[in-house]
């Protein structure tokens, strides 16, 4: 399927960018100069979806008035709501938490689903920002299972970082659930930035449970025939994945218009295992050449 769109222009912020209040497995801040050239021009847009939004650092950084974020990740939506509505009760809450390995595994003990969620994102923030690698990890059973980090003086809680979030996710809208539902209704004037848990390099770099069900490679079949439904829909796409045969094939066929760039892997149970690595980004609209 042939592009329709013509060779965008830079996406430039209308506002300086800010830092997310999460840290987060395959989070985009380190690619975000690499991905500056490949956003459609932003005066063609009306609104910015975000279905796999992570820590956000994507969002933070461009910084859309108009906005929908998502994730199937509830706990991570419930931290975005409390930010959003609630930040100055939450720094409150914020504010009493230490770094200590004990109470560390005392509160990942508690089952968020039996807290208020006011108290369940100042949880879930605290375990993100003390908890190994600065991981969201989950078993089968949807229990939080990253150990303690030990960090000599970790930044708990960020009173002027999570104010700017807040004041950038004014007038946002927030969904839990799969991409398929949260992407309904989209059309022209919409740009969707897909960025799911990518294919797995190697078995010791598959990392995709950020839910109980992870995301396997059926997941991803789903998302490139979702992909072809929202460009049929008139909605502007970038994807991004790893640079794998897998990954290159559900696209590829269909003619749409990719590029590669070095990233760096930071997830392997194999420390020698981390380093550069290539991925993969997918558009419906021209890209421009790489230099």
């Amino acid at each position: 399927m042939a592009p329709r769109f013509k060779t965008p222009a830079p996406l430039v912020a209308d506002q300086p960018p800010v830092s997310p209040f999460l840290k987060w497995a395959g989070g985009k801040g380190q690619l975000l100069l690499q991905y500056a050239p490949f956003w459609p021009p932003r005066e063609k847009l009306r609104r910015y979806v975000e279905p796999f939004v992570g820590g956000g650092a994507v969002f933070f950084h461009l910084r859309f008035p108009a906005a929908r974020l998502a994730d199937s990740n509830a706990e991570l939506i419930g931290a975005y709501q409390a930010v959003r509505d609630q930040v100055e009760a939450l720094i409150e809450l914020l504010s009493v938490f230490r770094n200590d390995e004990t109470a560390f595994y005392a509160e990942r003990l508690l089952d968020p689903r039996q807290l208020d969620p006011l108290r369940a994102a100042a949880r879930f923030i605290y375990l993100n920002r003390t908890c190994f690698n600065g991981l969201y990890r989950v078993n089968r059973d949807g229990q939080f299972n990253v150990p303690f980090g030990k960090y000599r003086n970790p930044t708990i809680c960020d009173a002027a970082g999570l104010r700017a979030c807040s004041a950038v996710l004014q007038g946002v809208e927030l969904l839990t659930g799969d991409f398929e539902t949260t992407t309904r209704g989209l059309g022209d004037g919409d740009f969707v930035y897909l960025d799911p848990p990518y294919v797995p390099l190697s078995a010791t770099a598959n990392f995709t449970d950020y839910v109980p069900q992870g995301f396997g490679e059926a997941d991803q079949r789903r998302l490139a025939d979702h992909f072809r439904r929202l460009d049929e829909a008139g909605c502007r796409l970038l994807l991004s994945n790893s640079h794998t045969p897998l990954a290159r094939a559900l696209y590829e066929g269909a003619g749409y218009p990719m590029r590669v760039i070095q990233a760096r892997r930071a997830i392997n149970r194999d420390g020698a295992g981390r380093g550069p690595v290539e991925e993969l980004l997918i558009a419906n609209y021209p890209l421009p050449k790489q230099p």
